[in-house]
């Protein structure tokens, strides 16, 4: 299995609600992009403020295998999502590691 994390530094202009639309946007690849097992999203609850840098966003997809990490990039549901936070992010972290068991 592949996780596939991220994590979002919005711009100041980008409020809660419209990061809550991101998080539903984002759950509702779930059972739609072929091996995505898992998908979470929402928007950082942390009391460790000091510590977030910014990112009040992150998201995690588990994925059966690297193939379906690959093709999830191309993938247009992905690509709509890219779209949607077009000129919304002020930067972003992506970790992708394969689960050792």
């Amino acid at each position: 299995m592949y996780e596939h994390l991220v994590s979002f530094k919005f711009k100041e202009d980008v409020t809660i609600e419209k990061q809550q639309e991101l998080a539903l946007k984002i759950l509702a690849l779930k059972g739609k992009v072929p091996g995505a097992m898992d998908v979470t999203a929402g928007v950082n609850t942390t009391e460790e403020t000091e510590n977030i840098q910014g990112y009040t966003f992150g998201m995690r997809i588990t994925f059966k295998d690297k193939e379906s990490l690959d093709n999830y990039l191309p993938h247009p549901l992905h690509q709509e999502i890219l779209s949607t936070i077009e000129g919304m992010i002020d930067n972003v972290i992506v970790v992708d590691y394969e689960v050792a068991w």
